[in-house]
């Protein structure tokens, strides 16, 4: 596979795939079928060549693997891929989400069909892309890119507001992500280059880390998103259409988190440590404010859409513990939460395709119509309140660990997220699925047909395989997360006086 570009592969194959529906002739509906037949194989084998990189991936390097360069722009600016075990995981998760979102779109889009696959297919592409590059520039066009298929799939599909969510979204994203151009300018005026594996051993002053730090941080605060930049998400999730609600919460959301650690810890080390009294802060916010406001919830998706902002609170509390199991745990918990997140709105979009209704109030006894789905949204709420045995508990788990180590506070603190987690996913569950069935309109609905179930069995598959044997997926990011601390504790070792104040209180003159 080393003699091969597999990477340039799995990132451009959907895009080849999407120039292909452009292609296909007939009427309006065989467009639709064959398109829906096009997009479902491109993803699949997508899938299949992505797991060639997990099958050959070297646990015992924390260097990057299966590299391509070649030149592209002047100015030490090069097509540069290579992937190490924190990106192959989310990659993994990209193109394992893919093909359910094409299924969960199967029946219930039904106009512009052919376009609707070929935005899915190139924002798979652009997805994919942020987590293989390793160029700073190119970074940035997939990093944006992503966000032209997504505005088009709720501004095109979405629900009645959907100009209003859509423009807010973009807006959102946008804005932050400009001043992360502005920091990638400073980077390749000051080390010459945008390449990422000269940047990873470039020393920045502790002064204009801070600079930078901050610069990126505006983008991957909103993209995550962190409180108190998440509103533009509950209104992105309610209008989008059910797969776009899932491959937002599934992939777009964890490019901020990949982001710092691809960047803000290794890059800006001396800046990350100043900050992290800031992230804890807005990390602890975000986990028992949002939650309590899920709690007020009556529409299912803005429960669930909150919840994502409680859980990436978790996540970048773990990511800025700077230990083995912080980190750890804030990438397993990503993972965990693209699967789990992504099943409970193709639970909302399940009932909502029969009822046209994401009503809480809606709902009440379905139980007793909807066995089969009684138990799969049971599974996806158990694991996202982390019952152990689900892939929620373990990453959650090594975070508090991680938090408990350098801040007991904090810690504590996240533990009463833990249980208003529990507290709305069982308010949620009890009123949609228990109770008696007194509901008129609800005697006729029909439980999960044999496409959803094939849906949600390797979903539920995966969620138990990752609480049930969680090293093989951390023994993937284990050499390159060790990699991780150990450059940031040299880092802060070389900016440390021998009075152990650190140099980078001491403001822009550090490092001089």
């Amino acid at each position: 596979m080393t003699e091969w570009p597999i990477l340039s592969i799995v990132t451009f194959l959907p895009a080849i795939g999407a120039l292909a529906l452009l292609m296909i002739p007939g009427d309006e509906e065989i467009v639709a079928r064959n398109s829906r037949l096009v997009a479902l194989w491109t993803t699949l084998i997508t899938f299949i060549i992505s797991l060639l990189l997990w099958s050959g991936f070297d646990l015992t390097t924390a260097d990057f693997q299966f590299v391509e360069q070649r030149d592209w722009l002047g100015g030490n600016i090069s097509y540069h891929m290579g992937i190490d075990g924190i990106s192959l995981m989310f990659i993994l998760l990209t193109t394992f989400l893919m093909p359910v979102c094409i299924l969960a779109s199967w029946e219930s889009i039904t106009t512009r069909v052919r376009e609707y696959m070929i935005a899915f297919l190139l924002m798979e592409t652009l997805m994919i892309g942020v987590f293989c590059t390793l160029d700073l520039m190119i970074f940035y066009l997939f990093f944006e890119g992503g966000l032209i298929p997504m505005f088009l799939i709720i501004g095109i599909w979405g629900g009645p507001n959907k100009i209003y969510a859509t423009f807010k979204f973009f807006l959102y994203t946008f804005l932050g992500s400009v001043l992360m151009l502005l920091a990638i300018m400073a980077m390749y005026l000051d080390a010459g280059t945008t390449d990422m594996t000269v940047l990873l051993k470039h020393v920045f002053d502790p002064g204009l880390q801070k600079w930078l730090w901050l610069a990126f941080f505006a983008s991957f605060v909103v993209k995550m998103p962190m409180w108190p930049a998440h509103t533009w998400l509950p209104d992105a999730h309610v209008e989008a259409p059910t797969a776009g609600s899932v491959i937002l919460a599934g992939v777009l959301l964890k490019m901020g988190g990949y982001g710092f650690l691809r960047f803000s810890l290794p890059m800006f080390p001396v800046a990350s440590d100043y900050f992290t009294p800031l992230i804890f802060g807005l990390s602890i916010m975000a986990i028992i404010y949002t939650s309590l406001v899920a709690l007020a919830q009556e529409d299912m998706k803005k429960l669930i859409a909150y919840s994502s902002v409680a859980h990436m609170g978790f996540v970048t509390l773990g990511i800025f513990t700077f230990t083995q199991q912080g980190l750890e745990g804030g990438i397993l918990l990503m993972l965990s939460h693209g699967i789990v997140a992504g099943a409970l709105f193709l639970c909302v979009g399940v009932v909502y395709d029969r009822m046209h209704s994401r009503e809480i109030a809606t709902y009440g006894g379905l139980v007793n119509r909807m066995p089969r789905y009684a138990f799969v949204f049971m599974v996806f709420t158990l694991a996202s309140i982390g019952l152990p045995g689900t892939s929620a508990f373990v990453g959650e788990f090594l975070i508090l660990v991680g938090t408990f180590q350098v801040n007991t506070w904090a810690a504590f603190l996240a533990t009463i997220g833990v249980i208003l987690g529990a507290a709305y996913m069982l308010w949620l569950y009890r009123r949609v699925i228990f109770g008696a069935l007194t509901k008129e309109n609800l005697l006729a609905i029909l439980d999960l047909s044999r496409r959803e179930v094939a849906i949600f069995v390797p979903l539920i598959a995966v969620v138990i395989w990752m609480g049930v044997y969680p090293s093989s997926f951390l023994d993937v990011m284990h050499v390159s997360v060790n990699n991780l601390i150990q450059q940031h504790e040299a880092a802060m070792a070389a900016y440390t006086g021998a009075d152990g104040v650190t140099l980078a209180s001491l403001g822009g003159e550090a490092g001089q």
